[in-house]
């Protein structure tokens, strides 16, 4: 790249319509984004603002491919350069993005059932392990695996510790928690592994102050790892601690 030349942004999203059918009215169609343009830049956080029902959480299920969208453009500058549309992109692509490049926290956290908060976290870490298999090893040892998942688990250790969740919860199943304690856990899967992208959908709206402020020092250590953000915060003191710049969704 030429000295003076600007940096391309992490995200460029062009000119992205989405509408739902509501199928119970006739098929009535409800638009809810209509020419959205957006741009984030590696280290740059970009809160998304305005009345609820404008779009926003919309625009952020796009981005992680749990909405499809109706026309435009997602596109995701990669880690290893080139680009990929997130709006054209398969299954396995998204899926393999969400390994290692596509982060996201909602307000809600989603697990399996019966497993321990510890490896809800630990998971994430060991699914973007690339390390190639040893074809001279034996089947039935299983120590490296042993020895990444204790790793993995010291690093969610980190942060439930950094994040305030009581130890004796570590090994529980986040089901029985509150909803303060499940969303801590949310934020240690989303965080504990530097992304591409992270997307913050109300990352704070159940969490006292001294875990708000643990938050923003979170994504503030994110970003100057070079990561692009992308959030929505009810929480004006979060919003302003963390966003560098904001963009309205208004009436049409």
């Amino acid at each position: 790249m030429k000295r003076d030349e600007p940096a391309q942004p992490v995200l460029d999203v062009q000119r992205v319509h989405k509408r739902f059918t509501l199928h119970l009215r006739e098929g009535l169609q409800l638009p809810v984004l209509q020419g959205v343009d957006l741009q984030v830049h590696a280290g740059e956080c970009v809160a998304l603002v305005g009345p609820s029902g404008r779009g926003k959480s919309t625009l952020v299920k796009c981005l992680y491919g749990s909405y499809a969208v109706d026309a435009g453009q997602l596109w995701l500058r990669r880690d290893g350069g080139g680009r990929i549309d997130l709006a054209q992109a398969t299954p396995q692509q998204l899926l393999a993005l969400r390994r290692r490049e596509l982060a996201y926290v909602s307000q809600f956290l989603r697990a399996l059932p019966r497993q321990a908060a510890l490896d809800v976290v630990a998971e994430r870490l060991l699914q973007a392990e690339t390390v190639e298999p040893d074809l001279d090893a034996d089947p039935l040892d299983d120590s490296h695996h042993r020895a990444a998942l204790e790793a993995a688990r010291d690093q969610a250790r980190a942060l439930f510790t950094r994040l305030n969740l009581p130890s004796g919860l570590w090994g529980l199943p986040p089901a029985t928690f509150s909803g303060g304690e499940q969303q801590r856990v949310n934020i240690a899967r989303g965080l504990v592994l530097p992304s591409r992208l992270l997307l913050l959908d109300e990352p704070t709206a159940s969490l006292d102050a001294a875990n708000r402020r643990v938050v923003i020092d979170l994504v503030h250590e994110a970003k100057a790892r070079g990561t692009a953000v992308v959030g929505i915060f009810h929480d004006e003191e979060v919003r302003k601690a963390v966003a560098d710049r904001h963009v309205e969704f208004s009436p049409g």
